[in-house]
């Protein structure tokens, strides 16, 4: 414990921990300052994430990089995973299918083209290993396919097609999660030495204990989860009043908010020359969402949802997805990086973000 408070007093930017029971305490005592609720929320989950890298580069010191970008990837989409089942519960179909593919799009273009520009500024050339992005890049374009596949069959014109549409979002939520169950199976059982680091990156410095960083993973999981509650909470009042739609809140705000955990790793082990760590996170990430998160929403929304939720998404969605999973397919088969490469990653994310924006409400198909 006094290394973490040791952490904590040495680093700025974990004072704004101060934050995050000033927005607790807000939510119970000023539910309908919505406005500043969000910006509460926002600030809080920054020092949240910092100190969740920290305890994360603890672990990932004892675990290797893989292992420790696997953990990573799963504490940070635990955060997205309670964003949109708190949408799910209040019906907001279009929020969740918007967080789920922007959450794939931000972690596949974002937060990779953000490490590789940011580790390039520092580094060269940097390497990787590529049979981990060629991993987790096959199974984006598998989960991508799944995704095409409803909106296919919801196209044709025939009776019972939106029951037709809901049985097929079932079977392939569970055949999705068994997909992901093999892809831990195959990189961290049967084939694990295909995914070894290489040791190349440079140290981080001391480090938590790893009996003090283990507890911290847990602590501030749940403080990020009880503030991202309250930012998926305020953020709709707040998206009127600056004229955004659902689609651009749920594909870049909740995306980027709920993946800062990730992110802050991803970008410091990128500078240290840790990028395959950074891959790791950011395209296990991804992976993750699409085979494991968005299938677990499909068969929770049979549950806390006000009627079950699909797979289906606008073909805007799909289509973006899509490029992202060839793109990052292409980017992660040669190995090495540079910062130009970060940066095309960035300004296609970019595109993206400005269409969703001009789009005006309504016209992003159905919820």
């Amino acid at each position: 414990m006094h290394s973490l408070l040791k952490e904590i007093r040495h680093s700025p930017l974990l004072w704004m921990l101060v934050v995050v029971p000033v927005v607790i305490a807000l939510e119970h005592i000023m539910p309908d300052a919505h406005t500043l609720l969000f910006v509460l929320a926002v600030i809080a989950i920054v020092p949240l994430a910092s100190l969740l890298s920290h305890a994360t580069e603890a672990v990932a010191e004892k675990t290797g990089d893989a292992v420790g970008g696997l953990l990573n990837a799963t504490l940070g989409n635990l955060t997205e995973l309670i964003i949109a089942v708190t949408a799910l519960q209040a019906g907001q179909y279009m929020l969740v299918k918007a967080s789920i593919a922007g959450a794939i799009v931000t972690n596949s273009l974002f937060m990779l083209g953000a490490s590789l520009f940011l580790g390039g500024l520092r580094h060269r050339v940097q390497e990787y290993n590529r049979a981990g992005g060629r991993l987790h890049s096959a199974l984006l374009l598998m989960a991508t396919i799944a995704l095409l596949s409803p909106s296919a069959v919801a196209d044709l014109n025939f009776p019972g097609h939106e029951a037709t549409v809901q049985r097929l979002s079932v079977a392939l939520a569970v055949l999705l999660i068994a997909a992901y169950g093999l892809s831990l199976l195959f990189s961290l059982k049967t084939h694990k030495e295909l995914f070894a680091s290489s040791d190349h990156g440079e140290s981080g410095g001391p480090a938590l204990p790893v009996a003090v960083a283990v507890p911290t993973l847990g602590i501030v999981t749940v403080l990020v989860a009880l503030v991202s509650e309250i930012f998926v909470e305020s953020v709709q009042k707040a998206a009127e009043t600056l004229g955004m739609t659902p689609a651009f809140v749920g594909f870049i705000v909740v995306a980027l908010v709920g993946a800062a955990a990730e992110m802050a790793v991803a970008f410091s082990a990128a500078r240290r020359n840790r990028l395959d760590m950074s891959v790791s996170i950011a395209l296990g990430s991804a992976s993750q969402i699409a085979l494991f998160v968005a299938p677990v929403l499909v068969l929770l929304s049979y549950f806390v949802g006000p009627q079950p939720m699909d797979l289906q998404f606008w073909p805007g969605a799909v289509t973006m997805v899509m490029i992202a999973a060839v793109v990052t397919s292409f980017i992660t088969n040669g190995g090495q990086s540079a910062w130009f490469v970060g940066a095309l990653l960035l300004c296609i994310y970019a595109i993206f973000a400005m269409t969703l924006y001009m789009v005006p409400p309504g016209s992003h198909g159905p919820v």
